[in-house]
């Protein structure tokens, strides 16, 4: 675990996640030849009505299976931005992201952070592109029948395209 060197005799399992305290979205992938393969995707939900501290166990203990099951070269992970105009909201995905963070460094993942401006750039072109768009272009890299629901499914899935992209080539960092 740990390195980022993609060969025929070691690809690269990467998990994105999409953070959020209500539905954590998640996505593994593995790379083997400059090929993307989905492994699994899916979403860690809390109960909106619990306390704050058991939300946040919930997705921690979410994100600890997922961890030991796939056991990622690293973890891809939306960066923290904030609006002044919903500061609430960074707060509250803050959390959720130190939760993820302690997650992966206890299982001995490294986190790579992302801006969603600059996934959302690299997967279509636009740094503001919509959901539908992003949705679109993660069914298209990964060859799949059907575009990936929920919506933070297909954001979890670009981050840990991105990443791989982000970490492997200097010109688009």
């Amino acid at each position: 675990m740990g390195t980022d060197v993609v060969t025929a005799d070691h690809p690269l399992t990467i998990l994105g996640i999409d953070p959020g305290l209500n539905t954590t979205g998640y996505g593994v992938v593995r790379v083997v030849r400059g090929q993307f393969l989905l492994i699994e995707a899916g979403v860690v939900r809390s109960k909106a009505k619990a306390s704050i501290e058991n939300r946040l166990l919930e997705i921690h203990g979410g994100l600890v299976e997922i961890l030991e099951q796939h056991r990622p070269d690293f973890l891809a992970l939306e960066q923290l931005f904030s609006h002044y105009s919903r500061p609430t909201t960074a707060i509250l995905m803050g959390h959720a992201r130190g939760v993820i963070c302690l997650a992966a460094g206890a299982a001995g993942v490294p986190v790579k952070s992302f801006e969603p401006t600059k996934v959302k750039k690299v997967m279509t072109g636009n740094g503001h592109a919509p959901k539908h768009q992003m949705q679109q272009a993660v069914k298209l890299q990964l060859n799949l029948a059907e575009p990936p629901q929920p919506a933070d499914v297909a954001d979890a899935l670009a981050i840990a395209i991105c990443g791989f992209h982000l970490s492997h080539n200097p010109l688009l960092a």
